[in-house]
């Protein structure tokens, strides 16, 4: 091989090596090895360009190794899909690397070292979050979600972890031994917040008692018209004598549109006995359709409650298809045309049960944005309905369950998800599984059909994440990039 055919494998290697620090291995000290020295490799780049390449080729591996999920599935109907899936791994890892390059090509531009790489970084991870509906997805500092220093996001989330980790790596490579004192300090006010929050007592219990209902049928399966009668038994003995005051279904679970007050609505009703039981349907009206969250009630009512908002880019929509539609006539990708979801509106806290407090709905792909569930009305827990069966068993749903967790630190609030194949779970304020009524933990792992009945933790207090949200790093960090411009535009006037 070729030099530099030898130093793209080295760098990409190098973003796996930080992928490492994801879910479900969770390898924290190689993660940050790797991190610093992507910080040193973009730094010491000699001009802008190289540091872009630099950069991208890092970035492409990270993501290649950590999002390997995301051909799962294509093999969902391999004959049909399969060949799509290099395409999708390559598409998305070096689509992605473009951020963590235009990360170095700016700091070298700026002519600014390690801290100004990390500034930048952080920066570009922000923006990750949100360019063309975002992707926020292995962020690095996501490698502390399995650890106590997670707690540090209810003051700063996740996007404040990843800068405040780049930023304590950056220090020592800038200033040396001097620079220690920098990962020093933010590794004691990160422990001692965390120690802190941990030691509190918890929060008062609104009583109530939820079951949460793991089908784990194979996606495969899940939408074969042969199968959908079988698949929505399992669902119906699985909700039966439920001793709750609410029973939750996971995402898209119903097979069948529903009619209210027959069929599939009333048997849902009969079986839960009096009981609300909120369910994953999919919602029609005329040609649009919705990803949604509904009640059964007596009688097979059917209470609309949620929309999903955040649509997968893709698998759930087509970006610009209604527009192809209104301009050209294409309505093979237009959701007002039925060809794909359409999405919802608002996100409000609702009352799913009279005895459960107000719950904030989160559709699936939905629980990776933190910024629009702190817009919105503050609840008494988080409901997390899934359909993790596309991710695979390997990485995707452990992620996921993952960023999760992270939601429920960064608000302060209970979280409970359900999942169609797992994990299935229930959390309190603080990210951490709490026991069922049986006094076992409250998890249904990957793989496992089955019930949970959860006694509702309560909520915390508002956060100062909660409160803020990422203004104010977003500020810090681009004053941070124009102070390193006014300084490079001073050293070259000298």
């Amino acid at each position: 091989m070729r030099p530099g055919q030898r130093t793209a494998l080295r760098d990409a290697a190098l973003g796996v090596a930080i992928a490492l620090g994801q879910a479900p291995l969770g390898l924290w000290p190689v993660a940050l090895a790797g991190l610093a020295l992507a910080l040193w490799r973009m730094a010491s780049a000699p001009t802008p360009g190289a540091a872009f390449r630099r950069g991208w080729l890092i970035g492409a591996g990270h993501f290649a190794f950590a999002l390997s999920w995301i051909v799962q599935p294509f093999f969902v109907d391999p004959w049909r899909h399969g060949w799509m899936a290099p395409f999708a791994i390559l598409g998305i890892a070096f689509g992605l690397g473009l951020f963590w390059g235009a990360a170095g090509w700016l700091a070298r531009r700026l002519g600014g070292g390690a801290v100004t790489v990390a500034l930048a970084w952080s920066g570009a991870e922000l923006a990750r979050g949100l360019v063309l509906t975002g992707f926020p997805w292995a962020l690095p500092g996501h490698i502390w979600t399995e650890t106590p220093l997670v707690q540090t996001a209810a003051l700063i989330g996740a996007n404040g972890l990843t800068a405040a980790t780049l930023l304590a790596l950056a220090a020592p490579l800038a200033w040396g031994r001097r620079g220690l004192a920098v990962p020093a300090l933010v590794l004691a006010v990160a422990g001692g917040w965390s120690w802190h929050r941990l030691s509190l007592p918890e929060p008062a219990a609104p009583g109530g008692v939820v079951r949460l209902v793991q089908p784990d049928i194979a996606q495969s399966l899940k939408w074969d018209p042969d199968e959908a009668r079988a698949n929505f038994d399992i669902l119906l003995a699985l909700s039966a004598d439920a001793p709750a005051d609410l029973i939750v279904w996971p995402e898209t679970a119903v097979p069948f549109l529903l009619n209210e007050g027959q069929g599939a609505a009333l048997a849902m009703a009969a079986v839960a006995g009096g009981t609300p039981l909120a369910a994953g349907i999919q919602r029609v009206e005329g040609d649009l359709g919705w990803n949604s969250l509904a009640v059964i009630g007596p009688g097979g009512s059917i209470t609309p409650v949620f929309d999903k908002i955040h649509l997968v880019p893709f698998g759930e929509y087509v970006p610009f298809g209604d527009w192809a539609y209104e301009t050209f006539g294409l309505r093979a990708f237009a959701a007002q045309t039925g060809a794909a979801y359409a999405a919802g509106t608002t996100r409000n806290a609702v009352a799913l049960s009279p005895r459960t407090g107000l719950a904030l709905p989160v559709i699936c792909y939905e629980a990776i944005f933190p910024e629009e569930l702190i817009a919105a009305p503050r609840a008494d827990w988080l409901l997390q309905i899934t359909n993790d069966a596309w991710f695979g068993t390997l990485t995707g749903p452990y992620q996921h369950l993952a960023q999760a967790r992270l939601r429920a630190v960064e608000l302060g609030l209970p979280l409970v998800r359900v999942a169609n194949t797992g994990v299935s779970l229930v959390t309190d304020a603080r990210g951490r599984t709490v026991t069922d009524l049986h006094g076992a933990p409250a998890l249904l792992p990957l793989g496992a059909r089955g019930t949970l009945d959860v006694s509702l933790p309560g909520p915390l207090p508002a956060t100062p994440y909660a409160r803020i949200g990422d203004w104010p790093l977003a500020l810090l960090l681009l004053a941070g990039l124009v102070l390193a411009g006014l300084v490079r535009l001073r050293r070259d006037g000298a």
